[in-house]
């Protein structure tokens, strides 16, 4: 395989590595970083890749573990998780300051879902990935992946849903 095979291969999903990356890492040099540690493992085994039904969910699954790794190591300690990719289509200032905050708060609450929950509802939510893959990428089987994003909504939902009604009196 020469590099442009390789490119070829690896452009359709390498923005994809790169969000993952930034929603596990705080900067974008960490992602970057990430991403391109990521891409120099694939092609240091570029021989292999034949051999995978899917290069883009072995480059998921190594961008998962790298940045996990990153978040254990002693570097991490100055790391947190978040998201900031969240861009809007010009609504007037009232909806992008009640949005704004919205996705404040939601971020927050993903923040404290479990590490399982809140990569899956990353991956099928915010990246689109079916099941099947996203199954492959965390070594789980579907029924377990679709369990844990319908745990994960429902707890973003009724968070949520709390904040929204704070200071609303129910009869």
């Amino acid at each position: 395989m020469n590099q442009t095979e390789f490119v070829n291969i690896i452009t359709p999903f390498k923005d994809r590595v790169f969000r993952l990356a930034k929603r596990l890492l705080v900067s974008n040099e960490e992602a970057e970083d990430a991403t391109q540690e990521v891409l120099v493992r694939l092609w240091k085994n570029k021989a292999k890749l034949d051999n995978y039904s899917s290069v883009e969910a072995l480059a998921m699954t190594i961008t998962k573990n790298y940045c996990l790794d990153q978040l254990k190591s002693k570097r991490a300690t100055e790391l947190r998780i978040v998201h900031s990719n969240y861009s809007d289509r010009e609504p007037g200032l009232q909806k992008q300051t009640e949005d704004r905050d919205t996705w404040q708060w939601a971020e927050k609450i993903m923040n404290t879902l479990p590490e399982q929950q809140r990569l899956i509802l990353q991956m099928r939510d915010v990246e689109q990935y079916e099941f099947e893959e996203i199954a492959k990428i965390m070594e789980m089987n579907e029924t377990a992946v679709r369990v844990a994003l319908s745990r994960a909504r429902k707890a973003l939902r009724d968070e949520l849903t709390k904040m929204h009604n704070y200071g609303i009196k129910r009869n």
